[in-house]
């Protein structure tokens, strides 16, 4: 099963700063790239453990007694660890968005290159599809989905072609629904528009931002004093969470103060900037050039 070269590898495992004895969690297993890396730098009594709702990923198992793959989403990162034994781990990694693998994989829906059906999920056993959203959501919540999770500067005309198509017959596959929409989205930006389409009902369909902000907060409070959250992420909703959690402690960027003035926060920045890939990366992978990786530490 191809799944391409993880981003960031390099940048992101020195972000852990690994301890060969220490206890890690992969949260985004997808191809196990940057797990094959951290088991590299563990020691026979290290530990492993990754996460990935998709079963596709279940054919990259890594035989190795020091790993564990969990096939569940990430936001029940806490429940599955207690199961596994573990209440305190020494640092975790996050590579969000969707796998190359999932884009490449026609049926699925991720892509605007394949005619597929509507589906975007990323956990199979799941019930929703994109289809549902796209044939049964009210005109209303269509253009908030649209303009919130795609940031889309046309989102209520997009709504409304949307919901004048299905009107004259239910909106099955990815050409369907770019055909609904494409005298609304401007000449020689198609991509750009369609993708940010894309990415709003994927963000809906797998409810990803609710389950990010799950998934931070557990991760913050199961992380050893000294323990590394090293998060890479694609688009602005998801940086801004990890920036303003890594900045004040919370999703949201409220940022408190105790008696003294002090910022109350469990996380210091180890990079003030996010990372974001060489001229190198960019040129041999040209899916990595929206990443950004942001590390922070356990006070």
């Amino acid at each position: 099963m191809s799944y391409h070269s993880p981003v960031l590898l390099t940048e992101s495992i020195d972000g852990l700063s690994i301890n060969p004895d220490g206890i890690y969690v992969d949260v985004t297993f997808g191809g196990g790239g940057h797990s094959r890396s951290i088991l590299q730098q563990l020691s026979e009594r290290g530990r492993l453990y990754a996460f990935d709702q998709d079963s596709d990923a279940l054919a990259n198992n890594i035989d190795d007694n020091r790993f564990t793959l969990i096939h569940e989403n990430f936001k029940y990162l806490k429940s599955f660890l207690r199961l596994e034994g573990v209440r305190k781990i020494d640092g975790l990694l996050a590579d969000l968005g969707v796998s190359s693998h999932q884009f490449d994989e026609g049926q699925r829906g991720f892509s605007i290159r394949f005619d597929a059906a509507l589906d975007l999920r990323m956990d199979q056993r799941q019930k929703q599809t994109a289809k549902d959203i796209v044939n049964s959501e009210s005109e209303t919540r269509l253009k908030e989905i649209l303009s919130l999770y795609g940031e889309m500067p046309n989102a209520g005309r997009i709504a409304n072609a949307i919901v004048a198509a299905r009107q004259q017959k239910t909106i099955e596959t990815t050409f369907e629904l770019c055909k609904a929409v494409e005298k609304y989205i401007p000449r020689n930006q198609e991509n750009k528009y369609l993708a940010m389409m894309f990415q709003a009902l994927r963000i809906e369909v797998n409810a990803e931002l609710e389950a990010l902000e799950m998934m931070l907060k557990q991760a913050v409070d199961i992380l050893n004093p000294g323990g590394r959250l090293v998060v890479i992420s694609y688009h602005s909703l998801e940086d801004r969470m990890v920036k303003n959690l890594i900045k004040s402690g919370n999703i949201e960027g409220n940022i408190e103060k105790d008696f003294y003035g002090n910022m109350i926060t469990s996380l210091k920045p180890i990079t003030r900037k996010p990372i974001t890939p060489s001229d190198e990366e960019l040129q041999e992978n040209n899916r990595s050039r929206s990443a950004k990786l942001r590390i922070a530490e356990k006070k």
